[in-house]
C-alpha cells in the first residue's frame, strides 16, 4: 500500500525523541519513500515532560508538519468523540491527532499506541499501525 502522510501520535513521536528501533526504521524508510510526516500540536504537550530531551523534541519538531488546534479542528474532535461514545476528558488528544488523519489527502497512516481507540475514531478511513 502506498502511503502519502504518516501521523504520530503523543507515543510515536515521543519513541522517535526516545530512538525506539522499530520507529526509527518505520521513519527511516517514509523518509525514503516521500512519506509527509504529521502530528497535532496537542501531541507536543505530552511529550514535554521534566527527562525530555529538549534538543532533540525541537530537533525533531523541525523535521515534521505541525498541524495547528484551531476552533474548526477543535470541534471537528469533539465530534469525532461523540461519535465514538467516547469522553473528551480521557480521550481528548487522540481525537485531535485522529482529526489531523481524517483531513489529510490520500492514503494515511496513524503510527499509535492507542490503536484501538484510534480504529474507533478514525473508521476505516485511514490505516492505524500500533507501537
Amino acid at each position: 500500500m502506498s502511503v502519502d502522510s504518516l501521523v504520530l501520535d503523543s507515543q510515536g513521536f515521543s519513541s522517535w525523541i526516545d530512538r525506539d528501533r522499530k520507529v526509527m526504521r518505520l521513519l527511516e524508510q517514509a523518509e525514503r519513500d516521500g512519506v509527509d510526516l504529521a502530528m497535532s500540536a496537542a501531541a507536543i504537550i505530552e511529550v514535554s515532560y521534566g527527562g525530555v530531551d529538549v534538543a532533540r523534541l525541537n530537533w525533531l519538531l523541525s523535521r515534521i508538519r505541525v498541524e495547528p488546534v484551531t476552533k474548526e479542528s477543535a470541534r471537528r474532535s469533539a465530534g469525532l468523540l461523540r461519535e465514538a461514545g467516547l469522553h473528551g476528558h480521557k480521550y481528548a488528544i487522540d481525537a485531535m491527532v485522529a482529526e489531523v488523519a481524517l483531513r489529510l489527502p490520500g492514503a494515511v497512516v496513524v503510527l499509535t499506541s492507542d490503536a484501538d481507540d484510534m480504529v474507533k475514531l478514525c473508521g476505516r478511513r485511514v490505516r492505524v499501525v500500533g507501537l
